[in-house]
């Protein structure tokens, strides 16, 4: 097994993924030994039957996703869905929307609710801030916020919106975080070498979709 596959997260979360993608998410990351597998929250009941009740192998889902402005109920719900059907850890997009406006109360209760919601069904949360958007002053707010309610992970962003993992986006977050919260670099991981600067600088996971091709070079 390459030490390398120890740190991705098998991503597949296109929109129009389909059961067999999904399928060959498992199986793949079954075979090469990866960290996690990251997919749709409608497929993660499918998941959880392929993958078995007692796999290494970590199921994570998305929530609020990829924009964020998701009310916050609906995030605790879609939450709450999400890991009664075996999610293990979910990836909430923090409300960007609220955030640019400087709304830090509603930004607040957001980040909260997401963290209270994993938290209560023993799971791991993952906050994305979108890097690609924010300030660095907007993201060290958002990173202060994250700790304080309990926040497992930091994510560099979607992959959605342009803004790939860059070096210093994890040098960053490292920065303000230290070693209280862990980070995941997704978005734009396409060579090995790539992935390893970003592990190098700091990154606990690594989000991608070409994990195999990545194992292959390394």
């Amino acid at each position: 097994m390459s030490v390398l596959a120890e740190f991705i997260e098998h991503t597949q979360l296109k929109p129009d993924c389909t059961l067999q993608d999904v399928q060959q998410l498992c199986q793949e990351a079954m075979e090469y030994g990866f960290a996690g597998v990251c997919l749709p929250p409608f497929f993660v009941r499918e998941a959880r039957r392929i993958l078995g009740e007692e796999s290494p192998i970590r199921l994570v889902t998305v929530v609020g996703f990829p924009m964020g402005y998701t009310a916050i109920a609906a995030k605790s719900e879609e939450i709450k869905r999400a890991m009664d059907e075996g999610a293990d850890e979910i990836d909430a997009v923090i409300n960007i929307a609220a955030l640019k406006s400087q709304n830090w109360n509603h930004v607040q209760h957001d980040v909260e609710g997401v963290a209270r919601a994993v938290r209560l069904r023993g799971g791991t949360s993952k906050l994305i801030l979108e890097c690609g958007l924010l300030t660095e002053q907007e993201i060290r707010r958002a990173a202060e916020i994250a700790r304080e309610a309990g926040i497992n992970y930091l994510k560099t962003g979607t992959g959605f919106h342009g803004h790939p993992a860059t070096v210093e986006m994890i040098r960053l977050l490292k920065a303000i975080s230290g070693n209280q919260l862990k980070l995941k670099a997704a978005g734009g991981i396409r060579t090995a070498k790539d992935a390893q600067a970003l592990l190098d600088a700091g990154a606990d996971r690594l989000g991608t979709s070409a994990g195999p091709a990545l194992v292959a070079a390394n």
